[in-house]
């Protein structure tokens, strides 16, 4: 008999299965719309059923493991409502166990009115760049720091718009006690000026301004001296974003103020960060150069939260973010206590019938980016209670954190083969992103090739190298992928360890999507690592098992 727990794992990898079919039928009965009120709906179910229980430092007793996600929402001229289902009462590897539960973590009421709208309950918000203010959800890495409260927004003029907010933010399945509050305005100045419109030039300029009110708390220097907390802390942006046809300037700063918190050892100091983005296209060729420095920056809800959770802000890396798997194997995360970014790319196209371009044509792509610490001059030891430390704006710290150099070749010789090759240069301080490690400089070389065999059937490859004398030294990786119209996928792939630990991570999926559902089932050995998008990432550690995956969006 199974166990009560192993049974409910079962009924829900059962009621997924079967989600395809009973969706299915209510998109082709009911549609999607009726009387003016449209109607969407999507599931995310991921599940795995582990082979080797030994998970990290952690032995699982759960037959299956689940991360389930249930959207509904309605919409109408004056009237949105949608809800979310969340289970997570056996959550896959990696994810932070407050996030065990179940429930409705998500449920908004917007009403709409002209150019106005008014969201009562749930709701995610950006202002500008995020600096001071970015609520998002990324199921990936378990992150979900939706406010609950209310968010007004409005154009009461042409080029003018305005948004207001306040509530309290999610932290797992409870909200933190302190209030959030905030505004942004945004104007473009070419819809009010005449002049920058003949000039076809296009001019936004933005603020914002968000406050935390959070209590005191007791956190002593030492045993008969308390810290005197700050109850309110403000921060503010103020950015500038410029166009003319494929030029692109941005320009943002933002300041904090004092915000002594388990992240930076409760010290004073205030935080800044400011930010310079320019980018220009034409026909075959493109540009872009961005520039970061940020000091102090993290800002949360809960000042003792560790971890991804509770953040308001969020400050993204300046490095590419890699899709394949070895040159993914390191990712840049952004040191939220201060780094130096830089990022570079320079994309061109060699025309037709030219040496370097052949019958149709060659991408060139070369990306660099380099991000290290900022200049710190230490005063009072770094005491709790103290300024910390001092830093000159302009001046870099000595300790390197991130370097990639890459360079992409982008070649199709004929209407049925495309090649992509790239080689990448890579330095990745280990001791800072993860904590240990040390240092790790690599040489990357990937290949990859697509193969039309006939209308229905394409075949795709990726053979990889990683080369590196450091941590657990070289890696080979290999991958197969057969699509076959209409919507099946077959993918075969394994990642080796040729250095120290001679262990292969296999993977073999088979797919299948039709319409709004797409059904894969599979088995995989993943390494243990940390998966990141955007800048924040989250530890996964090594996992062996089947692994059922479906979603329905309609």
């Amino acid at each position: 008999m199974l166990h009560p727990l192993q049974f409910r794992a079962f009924f829900l990898s059962l009621a997924c299965s079967f989600l395809p079919f009973c969706a299915f039928a209510q998109d082709t009965d009911n549609g999607t719309s009726f009387g003016g009120t449209a109607y969407s709906s999507s599931v995310q179910c991921d599940i795995l059923i582990p082979t080797d229980k030994n998970i990290g430092s952690e032995k699982i007793k759960d037959w299956a493991l689940t991360n389930t996600f249930v959207d509904l929402s309605t919409m109408s001229s004056l009237l949105d409502f949608g809800v979310r289902f969340s289970y997570l009462k056996h959550p896959l590897p990696g994810f932070e166990q407050d996030f065990k539960g179940w429930g409705f973590p998500y449920i908004f009421l917007k009403l709409k009115y002209a150019s106005t709208e008014l969201t009562l309950g749930n709701f995610y918000e950006q202002f500008g760049s995020g600096f001071v203010l970015r609520l998002y959800e990324e199921r990936s890495l378990g992150i979900d720091n939706t406010i609950m409260g209310a968010r007004l927004t409005s154009q009461p003029l042409r080029g003018l718009t305005f948004k207001a907010l306040t509530g309290r933010q999610r932290r797992y399945w409870v909200y933190n006690k302190a209030w959030i509050t905030g505004a942004d305005i945004e104007l473009g100045l070419h819809d009010w000026i005449s002049a920058l419109q003949d000039q076809d030039l296009y001019l936004t300029l933005g603020a914002s301004w968000v406050n935390k009110h959070e209590k005191d708390e007791d956190i002593f220097v030492d045993k008969t001296h308390r810290l005197n907390l700050p109850k309110f802390v403000n921060a503010f942006d103020v950015r500038l974003n410029l166009q003319k046809g494929g030029f692109c300037l941005l320009g943002e700063y933002a300041r904090k103020s004092q915000d002594p918190s388990f992240d930076n050892g409760y010290i004073y100091k205030f935080g800044e960060v400011a930010m310079l983005s320019t980018s220009f296209s034409q026909k075959g060729m493109s540009f872009l150069f961005q520039a970061k420095r940020s000091d102090n920056m993290q800002f949360r809800s809960k000042r003792s939260a560790t971890g991804s959770s509770s953040f308001i802000n969020h400050l993204p890396a300046f490095a590419m973010e890699h899709t394949y798997a070895l040159a993914a194997l390191y990712p840049c995360a952004t040191q939220m206590k201060g780094e130096w970014a830089l990022q570079s790319e320079l994309g061109y196209k060699f025309k037709k019938g030219t040496f370097l371009g052949g019958e149709y044509g060659t991408g060139l792509k070369l990306n660099f980016s380099h991000t290290r610490a900022i200049d710190r001059q230490i005063v009072n030891d770094g005491a709790k209670g103290s300024d910390g430390y001092k830093s000159n704006f302009f001046a870099w710290g000595k300790e390197r954190y991130y370097q990639d150099l890459n360079l992409q070749i982008d070649k199709k010789l004929g209407k049925q083969l495309k090649l992509n090759f790239m080689y990448m240069n890579q330095y990745y301080n280990k001791s800072v992103m993860e904590g240990h490690g040390g240092e790790v400089s690599s040489h990357i070389f990937i290949a990859e090739g697509r193969y039309k065999i006939n209308s229905q059937m394409t075949i795709r490859g990726e053979l990889q190298h990683l080369n590196t004398s450091n941590d657990e030294g070289n890696w080979e990786f290999a991958l197969a992928e057969l699509s076959v119209l209409p919507g099946w996928m077959f993918t075969l792939g394994n990642m080796y360890n040729s250095g120290d630990t001679k262990e292969h991570y296999y993977q073999v999926y088979i797919t299948k999507a039709e319409g709004a559902h797409r059904l894969q089932l599979g088995y995989a050995k993943t390494r243990a690592g940390y998966n990141c998008s955007g800048g924040v990432c989250r530890y996964v550690p090594r996992t062996e098992g089947f692994t059922i995956s479906y979603n329905l969006n309609f």
